[in-house]
């Protein structure tokens, strides 16, 4: 097991000048290193502000939009809430990439689903010694809170031993915020 993935998308991003961020699983074992489970994808999370740039950045790429559950050819017009999600695919060397839309301004961050919660951006992400963006697993773990996968708790159970105070206490007031009623509460105390 190891970060190949995650070096591979370092590689295509190194470039790009303005913020991104991997998503999801891997940002959990970035944050731990290590890579604790199988990840059939790889997301990367971006400022919806820079979704042009990135399509620019990485011009040779073909793009869908996510709306409903169904993909469609992202032409270029500007991705409004509530599409959050554009696919990737670099037709030569078969690359894919799920790029997640975030709603951050300035310094600050907001959750798509319930703009209360927020973060500075300082607080949003991390990066590995090599120089990898990675989002915190706190940010991670409530994108997962909604609809919780055996995955998710597998992440969470992976890294909650390893999450400081500050960023405890974060998660559990955004999920009691988000979601009053999840079982992660009790772990987050």
């Amino acid at each position: 097991m190891s970060f190949e993935q995650c070096y591979k998308v370092y590689k295509s991003m190194k470039d790009f000048n303005k913020g991104w961020y991997i998503a999801g699983g891997w940002a959990i074992d970035l944050f731990i290193e290590k890579q604790t489970r199988n990840h059939h994808d790889i997301e990367i999370a971006i400022a919806r502000k820079d979704q042009l740039y990135l399509k620019e950045y990485l011009h040779n790429w073909t793009f869908n939009k996510v709306i409903k559950g169904e993909l469609s050819t992202w032409e270029n017009e500007y991705l409004e809430l509530p599409t959050h999600e554009i696919h990737a695919k670099n037709d030569k060397t078969k690359d894919e990439l799920e790029v997640l839309l975030n709603e951050i301004e300035l310094n600050d961050w907001k959750f798509r689903r319930d703009e209360l919660i927020t973060c500075k951006l300082d607080r949003f992400y991390r990066v590995t010694n090599e120089g990898i963006p990675y989002l915190n697993p706190e940010i991670v773990l409530l994108y997962k809170v909604r609809n919780t996968r055996e995955k998710d708790h597998q992440d969470f159970k992976n890294v909650k031993d390893y999450l400081s105070f500050h960023s405890k206490a974060w998660l559990r007031e955004a999920i009691l915020i988000h979601q009053p009623n999840h079982e992660w509460l009790e772990d987050l105390i």
